[in-house]
């Protein structure tokens, strides 16, 4: 309907344009041969205006689909571009992930060689700390058995009778400060003895600690 408009509208402009054709005096005029030439180009002029609208028609419609072709195929070029790209990011996050478990594993791996490494160090430190005890208690029998010896053989050389029965009161009295005096003296030596013997704990303590640090030492230098 619109190209009929188009063609009509042309038409019109086109037929006010027309100039009537100038007339030679003198001559017998044939209106009917003028109006069916005019007619004729008119006609003519028409087929051509048609002709050229639709030439010019048909190249729009062939410009419109090139032009829809073109985004189609861009479409489909970004479309297999997006598609491109999303492969290789997920090649490439599975290869993180794949690297990730594999730096897991071998960490547990060594860990796992570090503990067995340090338990079996220990163990050997353990028996060969366990034969230097046993023999250690040993002469610690022994000695301990010596100092009982000494130690009872020195309380009956102190524990004499006291003999008292024939004194008077005032040397009661100084029997009695005398006592005490001494029983001072024992719990002074009894505090020095017991303080001799938290240092002595102290340092078996101290060496075992250190003799165990140097073995954890060398197995981690192995």
């Amino acid at each position: 309907m619109a190209d009929t408009d188009e063609v009509i509208e042309e038409e019109a402009q086109f037929m006010q344009n027309i100039q009537a054709p100038k007339i030679p005096e003198g001559d017998k005029v044939d209106f009917d041969d003028i109006h069916r030439k005019r007619q004729e180009k008119d006609l003519a002029e028409l087929q051509a205006l048609i002709e050229a609208h639709f030439v010019q028609r048909k190249k729009e419609e062939e410009d419109l689909i090139a032009l829809v072709n073109r985004i189609e195929k861009r479409r489909a070029e970004r479309a297999e571009q997006q598609r491109v790209r999303a492969e290789r990011e997920k090649e490439r996050q599975a290869r993180l992930a794949e690297e990730k478990e594999r730096k897991e594993q071998e960490e547990q791996r060594k860990k796992q060689d570090e503990d067995a490494k340090k338990k079996k160090a220990l163990s050997n430190k353990t028996h060969q700390y366990g034969g230097i005890q046993q023999k250690a208690d040993g002469r610690k029998g022994a000695k301990k058995q010596t100092e009982r010896e000494k130690k009872k053989k020195a309380l009956a050389d102190r524990r004499k009778p006291l003999n008292i029965d024939h004194l008077s009161e005032d040397k009661l009295k100084d029997k009695a400060t005398e006592l005490w005096q001494w029983l001072m003296q024992l719990e002074g030596e009894k505090y020095d003895l017991a303080e001799k013997l938290k240092r002595q704990k102290y340092d078996v303590r101290d060496k075992h600690y250190h003799t165990k640090g140097a073995a954890d030492h060398e197995t981690q230098l192995k």
